[in-house]
């Protein structure tokens, strides 16, 4: 299984994390009752899976994000795009707006990234 795909559960028990982080283990289950009905031992039980795969850690009763969101999408896009089309950006990019137009915005936007990464 990779470290960087979450579940649909998974996904929502790491957005109450990124949400609240840091904060009291106690607390993060308190959330969790909440908002997925779960109880305390689902929660750790989840907790430590995300742990083992490095995305959270737990130390001394807190819990804190080891990648941002930001950090680990892109990882999982980054990995999507290695599995998906050997590597290859411009392939992802053809397949991602094949049968969709850009905006002369997008065009804009993504001309300027290009430069950005051109100059170093």
């Amino acid at each position: 299984m990779s470290d960087y795909k979450l579940g649909a559960v998974e996904a929502r028990f790491a957005d109450i994390v990124w949400e609240h982080a840091p904060l009291p283990s106690g607390e993060l289950v308190g959330l969790c009752e909440e908002a997925l009905q779960w109880k305390k031992p689902t929660t750790y039980t989840v907790l430590r899976k995300l742990c083992t795969r490095g995305i959270f850690k737990n130390e001394n009763g807190i819990v804190s994000a080891v990648l941002t969101r930001e950090e680990f999408y892109a990882r999982q896009t980054h990995e999507f795009v290695d599995e998906s089309f050997d590597g290859s950006l411009p392939a992802f990019f053809a397949a991602f707006t094949s049968g969709k137009a850009l905006s002369e915005t997008d065009i804009r936007e993504l001309q300027a990234m290009i430069d950005r990464f051109r100059e170093g």
